[in-house]
C-alpha cells in the first residue's frame, strides 16, 4: 500500500505524522491493512503515546500473521504483546502471550525472535534466582543476535549478559563493565534503532545505578537526555529522566532533580507506573532532607500506591520525628522482602546504611555493627567507590573512629557528593562542622 510506504519512510523525523498517516489508512474500508502494516501502525502508536490503540494493532497483527500462516510474524507480535501487558501490569496475561510466542516458534531455526525469547528466558532465570540459567540464556542471546546480524539485538544481549554477571558477585564485575561499555559503545555511536538506543539507555543507566557505578551513570544520562532532547514524544523521555534524577540527587543538584522528577510524573505513559513511583520517592528524599517532612511523608506515600517500597526514606523520615522503632521494623521488612538485591546493590547499601543509623538510636551499638560489616561484605575488595564510602563512613559512626569518617569525607568530596559529605564532617566534629554547615545551607538541607 502506497501510502504505509511512504508513511514508514518518514518514521524517523515525523512520528506523529507516521501515526496519522497509518491510522487514516487502517480506516479505508476497501484495503484493510495486512499484519506487517498493522505491526507498523502499532510502532506508531506507542511511539505517539497511544498505549491502548498500539495494544490493539497488535492484538490484529497477529491474527493476520496466523491466518498468513507465519510464524515468525506471529512469534514476534506475540512477544510483543507479552512485553507490553508485562509493562501494564498485568502479568497473567503476558504469561500468556509469551506461551504462545514459544508455541509459534518452537522448532523454528535461528533467527531474531528465537533472540527475543532467549532475552526472556534471561528474565525468567534471573526472577526465579537461578544465575547459571540466565547466564546460559545471556550466552544464547549473544549467540543468535550475532547471527541475525542485528546490532541493536547484540548490544541487548551484552547488556543483559553484563546484567547477569553483575548479580553473581564482585568477581565478576570487570567482565559485566566491559559489556555494558560495548553495549553502550554503540548506543553513544548512534549505530542503533531509536527504539534499542532507548531500551538500552533504559537498561543500563538502571544497571549502572543499581550496581552504584556513578561515574558512568553520570556521563550515559547526559547523553541520554540529550538523545531524549531530538526525539519530541519520545516515550523514553520519562524512563531516561528519573534516571538524570536519581544521579542529579546524589550530586546535590535538588532544585533541579526535584523540577526533573515532576516532570516525570506528568510525562510517564500507563505502562510505566513505575517510572512514576520512582519519581515520587525522588521527590520525597529530597524533602525529607531539607526538613520539608509532611511533604515527604505524601510523596512516599504517593509512591507507595505506585506500587514502590518507600524505603529507606521512609525509616529515616520516622527517625528524625523520634519514632526508632517504627523505622526499624520498616526497614527489617523491606530488607526481607527486597526482591533483587544481587542486581540493586546500592539499594541494599541504602538499606544497610539507614539500619546503621536506626540501631545507634536505639542505643545498640553492636547491632549497628553488625549492619556496618554487611554494608561492608557488599564490595568486599573496595572497589566501588560509592561503596566504600558508605560503608567507611557507617563504620566510622559506629565506632567513632576518625580513621573511616576521614576516608569516607574524601571519597564523598572526590565523587562530588556533598550531603553525604557534610554528614560525614558533622560527625568528625571540630573545625569540619563549619563546612558542614555551611554545604547544609547551600544544599537547603537540615543539619544531620
Amino acid at each position: 500500500m502506497a501510502v504505509v510506504a511512504r508513511a514508514q519512510d518518514a518514521a524517523a523525523a515525523d512520528r506523529g505524522g507516521v501515526y496519522a498517516r497509518l491510522h487514516a489508512a487502517d480506516r479505508h474500508p476497501l484495503a484493510p491493512l495486512g499484519p506487517g502494516e498493522l505491526d507498523a501502525l502499532a510502532d506508531a502508536a506507542w511511539w505517539s503515546g497511544r498505549v491502548d490503540e498500539s495494544v490493539a494493532a497488535r492484538l490484529r497483527a497477529h491474527a493476520g500473521y496466523v491466518a498468513a500462516h507465519d510464524p515468525r510474524g506471529a512469534g514476534r507480535a506475540a512477544w510483543w504483546l507479552a512485553a507490553e501487558y508485562r509493562r501494564l501490569g498485568r502479568p497473567a496475561v503476558a504469561a500468556g502471550w509469551l506461551h504462545r510466542a514459544r508455541h509459534h516458534l518452537e522448532g523454528r531455526p535461528d533467527c531474531p525472535e528465537q533472540c527475543l525469547l532467549a532475552w526472556s528466558d534471561v528474565a525468567d532465570a534471573e526472577e526465579h534466582h537461578a544465575p547459571a540459567a540466565a547466564l546460559a540464556a545471556a550466552r544464547r542471546m549473544t549467540r543468535l543476535a550475532a547471527r541475525s546480524g542485528d546490532p541493536g539485538l547484540l548490544a541487548l544481549a551484552r547488556q543483559a549478559a553484563s546484567s547477569v554477571l553483575l548479580a553473581q558477585g564482585p568477581a565478576h564485575r570487570a567482565e559485566a563493565l566491559a559489556l555494558l561499555d560495548e553495549a553502550m559503545r554503540a548506543v553513544i555511536a548512534g549505530e542503533l534503532s531509536d527504539l534499542s538506543t532507548g531500551r538500552l539507555y533504559d537498561l543500563a543507566l538502571g544497571e549502572c545505578v543499581h550496581a552504584a557505578e556513578l561515574a558512568r551513570a553520570g556521563q550515559w544520562t547526559e547523553a541520554a537526555m540529550a538523545w531524549c532532547a531530538g526525539l519530541p514524544g519520545n516515550p523514553f523521555r520519562g524512563p531516561c529522566r528519573i534516571h538524570h534524577v536519581e544521579v542529579l540527587d546524589l550530586l546535590g543538584e535538588w532544585a533541579r532533580a526535584e523540577d526533573e522528577a515532576r516532570l516525570v510524573c506528568r510525562e510517564v505513559l500507563p505502562d510505566a507506573l513505575g517510572t512514576a513511583a520512582a519519581a515520587a520517592y525522588a521527590v520525597g528524599e529530597i524533602q525529607r532532607r531539607q526538613g520539608r517532612r509532611a511533604e515527604a511523608a505524601r510523596s512516599y506515600a504517593h509512591a507507595h500506591e505506585l506500587g514502590r517500597v518507600p524505603q529507606p526514606g521512609l525509616a529515616l523520615l520516622r527517625l528524625a520525628q523520634g519514632r526508632p522503632d517504627t523505622a526499624l521494623a520498616g526497614l527489617r521488612l523491606a530488607l526481607d522482602c527486597q526482591t533483587d538485591p544481587a542486581h540493586d546493590v546500592l539499594g541494599r547499601a541504602r538499606l544497610l546504611a539507614a539500619l546503621v543509623e536506626t540501631h545507634l538510636a536505639l542505643g545498640d551499638p553492636a547491632a549497628a555493627l553488625a549492619a556496618a560489616d554487611g554494608l561492608a561484605a557488599l564490595d568486599p575488595a573496595e572497589e566501588v567507590p560509592l561503596l566504600t564510602a558508605m560503608a567507611a563512613g557507617a563504620r566510622g559512626a559506629v565506632t567513632l573512629a576518625h580513621g573511616p569518617l576521614r576516608r569516607a569525607l574524601a571519597l564523598w568530596l572526590e565523587l562530588r557528593v556533598p550531603y553525604e559529605a557534610a554528614r560525614t564532617r558533622m560527625r568528625l566534629g571540630g573545625a569540619e562542622r563549619a563546612a558542614a554547615r555551611a554545604a547544609f545551607a547551600r544544599l537547603g538541607a537540615v543539619a544531620a
